[in-house]
C-alpha cells in the first residue's frame, strides 16, 4: 500500500498540473458543442444544463489554475477559443434557430451570427487590454449568453404571453446588432470579484446580488434576462454618475 502511494506520488509529482484546468476549459468547449447540436436538432430541453455546464466549467479553470499555481499564456488563449464556442457560437445559434427554426437554412437568419463574430472580436479584444484587469470594458460574453438564453425560455414558455411579440423578427434582429455593439462598446461594467464583505467598495455589487435573489424567487430561470439588462443599466448608472474605474 505503501509503496503504491509513493508511486502515485511520484507521477503526480511528474505530471503537468495544467493539465487539469485545461481539461475544464475543454469541457466547456465540448457543452457548448452539443448545445449548439442540441439546438439544430430540436433538442431543446439539453440546452440549459449545457450551458450552465459551459459556464461553471468556464469558472472552474481559472480557479483550479490559480490554486495550482499553474496559469499560463496557454489557458489563457484557450479559454477565449472554448469561449467562442458557448459564448459566441451558442446564442447565435439561438438567434438563427429563433428566425429559421431547426434543420433549415434560412439565408436570413444568417446575420444571427453576426453576433458570434462580435464575440469573438470582444474575446480577442480582453486578452490584449489591459485596462480589464478588474473590471470589463463592454459586455462580457457570459452575460450575453445568459440574457440570450433568459429570452430564448421566456419564448419557449411563452411568459406572461409573450412569446409572439417576442418573436417578432424586426426585435430578434434589433436584439442582435444591440447586444454585439454592446459587447465592444467602451462603456465600463462591474465584475463581481468582492473586495471583503464591506459595503465600501462592493455597493453597487451588494445590490445587484440582493435583487438577483429577491428576482430568482420571484421569476425563477425566467429571471436570467431582467437581470442581465439591470446588470447593463446598473453599469452605465454607476460609472456615468461617479467616473471610476470598473471594478
Amino acid at each position: 500500500m505503501r509503496l503504491g502511494c509513493t508511486f502515485v506520488g511520484l507521477i503526480m509529482q511528474k505530471m503537468d498540473r495544467s493539465i487539469f484546468p485545461n481539461a475544464l476549459t475543454l469541457l466547456n468547449l465540448i457543452a457548448g458543442c452539443v448545445a449548439v447540436l442540441a439546438l439544430l436538432t430540436g433538442h431543446h430541453n439539453y440546452l440549459v444544463p449545457l450551458v450552465l455546464l459551459s459556464g461553471v466549467a468556464d469558472f472552474a479553470d481559472g480557479l483550479v489554475a490559480r490554486a495550482l499555481g499553474v496559469q499560463s499564456e496557454l489557458g489563457r488563449q484557450l479559454d477565449s477559443l472554448a469561449d467562442v464556442i458557448s459564448f459566441g457560437m451558442v446564442p447565435g445559434t439561438i438567434f438563427y434557430v429563433l428566425l429559421a427554426g431547426p434543420n433549415e437554412l434560412y439565408w436570413p437568419a444568417v446575420p444571427a451570427f453576426l453576433l458570434t463574430a462580435f464575440a469573438a472580436f470582444r474575446l480577442g479584444k480582453f486578452n490584449i487590454d489591459e485596462r480589464q484587469n478588474l473590471g470589463f470594458i463592454g459586455l462580457p460574453t457570459p452575460a450575453c449568453t445568459l440574457f440570450v438564453l433568459g429570452y430564448w425560455l421566456w419564448i419557449q414558455q411563452d411568459a406572461f404571453g409573450l412569446a409572439a411579440i417576442f418573436s417578432e423578427s424586426y426585435l430578434l434582429y434589433g436584439l442582435i446588432a444591440g447586444l454585439s455593439i454592446l459587447m465592444v462598446a467602451e462603456i465600463p461594467m462591474f465584475s463581481f470579484k468582492f473586495k471583503g464583505l464591506q459595503w465600501a467598495g462592493n455597493e453597487i455589487k451588494f445590490i445587484f446580488a440582493a435583487t438577483a435573489v429577491v428576482a430568482v424567487i420571484l421569476l425563477r430561470e425566467l429571471a436570467l434576462a431582467p437581470l442581465v439588462l439591470l446588470y447593463i443599466l446598473l453599469s452605465i448608472v454607476w460609472y456615468g454618475v461617479t467616473p471610476k474605474k470598473a471594478t
